[in-house]
């Protein structure tokens, strides 16, 4: 088992920032609304369990909440 992030990291970490766009866009392609609404949801659950930590998650809900 790999060890958790212990604090949500908000500088800048992405590998290639426009690629990792350009594919997120990709996925969404062909896909309904409602399709694209819950293929968000289940990004965010495949994310979140990668994550592991609670403490981590709602750190992470604050921050897209703009707290």
């Amino acid at each position: 088992m790999q060890q958790q992030q212990k604090q949500l990291i908000t500088a800048p970490n992405l590998e290639a920032p426009d690629d990792f766009y350009e594919a997120l866009i990709e996925a969404h392609q062909g896909l309904s609304t409602e399709e694209s609404h819950a293929f968000n949801a289940r990004l965010v659950l495949v994310l979140a369990n990668h994550i592991g930590s609670l403490a981590v998650l709602r750190e992470a809900f604050e921050a897209a909440r703009g707290s």
